[in-house]
Parts: C-alpha cells; sequence; structure tokens
C-alpha cells in the first residue's frame, strides 16, 4: 500500500499549526474584591478622617489642660520636685504641650518668670514655644492639610494663604513680633500654606523673643511692681500689642477699600 507522500507526488506536507486567539482578560472579570481591612484602611487614611483625627486629638488635649488648670503653677508651684536646669527642662516640654492644647502663652510666660526667674525662664518658655509650634504644625499638615486646602475660596482666606506661602518667613515674623494673631491660629494657619519647615521655625524662634522675654520679666518681677525692670517689661507688652492693633486696623480696612 502507498502512504500518503507517495500518493502527493513524494513531498510530504505538515499541517498548518493551530493559532489559538489570546483574548485579554477583562478588568472586571480578574479584579479582586477590595476586602474590608483594605477599605477600613482607604477611610481612615482619607483627609476627613486625618482632620477628625486632629480635631478629637485637641478637644481632648483642651479638656486635660482645663482639668489640670495649669495657673495652679502660679500658685502652687512647679509639681516635679526638680531644681534647677532639669526642672527647666521639664518645663520646656509641658510649656510646648500646653501650647499646642489652646493654653495661652502670656499665662505660660509669666509662670515661667515666676518659677525660674528672667534668665532660666526666658530660654525654657522659649524653648517650648518652638517645640509648641513645631507639633502644631506638624499636626496640622499631616492631618489637616489636604482637607482643608480645597476650602480657601473665599478673598480673605486665599490673601492670606498666598502671603504665607510666598512670604513664609515675613509673614511668621510679622506674627511672632506683634500679638495681634493667637499663636495656635498663626500655628495652624502655617501648616494648612504651602510654608516650610526652616522658615517657620526660625521666624517663630526669632520673633517670639521680645514678647516672651517681656512676659517672663513680668513675671519674675511681679512681686515689686514699680521696679524699673517690671515697668520697662509692661511697656514691651504693650507697645507691639498697640502697634499690632493699628496695623491690623489699617490692613483691613486696606482690603475692605479694594
Amino acid at each position: 500500500m502507498l502512504d500518503a507522500t507517495t500518493r502527493s507526488g513524494g513531498t510530504a506536507t505538515e499541517p498548518p499549526p493551530v493559532v489559538t486567539e489570546f483574548t485579554a482578560p477583562s478588568p472586571t472579570a480578574t479584579a479582586v474584591p477590595l476586602g474590608l481591612p483594605a477599605r477600613c484602611t482607604r477611610v481612615l487614611l482619607s483627609p476627613w478622617a486625618r482632620l477628625a483625627l486632629l480635631v478629637v486629638l485637641l478637644a481632648g488635649a483642651a479638656s486635660c489642660v482645663l482639668l489640670f488648670e495649669p495657673q495652679r503653677l502660679l500658685t502652687e508651684g512647679w509639681p516635679p520636685r526638680l531644681g534647677g536646669a532639669a526642672a527647666a527642662v521639664v518645663f520646656g516640654l509641658a510649656y510646648g504641650l500646653c501650647t499646642v492644647a489652646f493654653v495661652p502663652r502670656p499665662l505660660l510666660n509669666l509662670a515661667a518668670g515666676a518659677l525660674f526667674g528672667s534668665q532660666l525662664g526666658t530660654g525654657a518658655a522659649l524653648a517650648g514655644t518652638v517645640l509648641g509650634a513645631g507639633l502644631a504644625f506638624g499636626l496640622g499638615r499631616v492631618l489637616g492639610q489636604d482637607a482643608l486646602r480645597p476650602l480657601l475660596r473665599g478673598r480673605w482666606l486665599r490673601a492670606a494663604d498666598g502671603q504665607l506661602s510666598r512670604h513664609g518667613f515675613r509673614s511668621m515674623m510679622a506674627a511672632r513680633l506683634f500679638p495681634g494673631v493667637p499663636f495656635w491660629a498663626a500655628n495652624y494657619c502655617a501648616a494648612v500654606s504651602r510654608m516650610r519647615w526652616a522658615p517657620y521655625l526660625i521666624a517663630t524662634a526669632l520673633g517670639s523673643i521680645p514678647n516672651t522675654a517681656a512676659y517672663v520679666v513680668a513675671g519674675a518681677r511681679a512681686s515689686r511692681p514699680t521696679s524699673p525692670a517690671f515697668l520697662i517689661a509692661m511697656a514691651l507688652i504693650t507697645v507691639p500689642a498697640v502697634v499690632g492693633s493699628v496695623m491690623a486696623w489699617r490692613k483691613r480696612h486696606h482690603l475692605s477699600a479694594r
């Protein structure tokens, strides 16, 4: 019997290869359903969830301060049984945490002067000021910036954000030198803006020196209100406040006229 090769003329022909068409899987068909832990993580890391966490943290810190009553420092003394520089370091740490919790800095500065005197008290108060400003800036930048920046639509809000973002050092120096803006408000406004860390901290440290030193000296000399040091300190407190109020009024009048 002749095989297939002989019948076809002596030339073997191979069958054509079978080509199978490759079809890309549909994304909807291969997508793995998002699990509950992943969804919870995405919700917890959303801008509004972080902002809510910031509000809860600040409310809790303020509540703790109200229960602690920091004004007792002026009447009962500094609670830790420490002395000298060690007590001043602990006070500086507590100072920074208290400023994050909205405790007024003048009260803390007066306490620093009454507890540690003019020189050591000024150092502790300035260290606490920079620490508190850094903590507030970090919390606001990490937890609040992404949620709050889209809300900057008003004229005044946009103007303030532009001033802080473009002229961070100069703006923060003015906010620290003239006590027209509350310390905590300047901290969180700077955090929401695009101000960088270094200008913010340097301007805070330098701009807070006159006002902080004046309050500390006033606290250290409070028992002698007629002394020259106390009178000079009160003048350094009053004059910047008046100048800052006049400048704020003129700036407001200028913006309203536009």
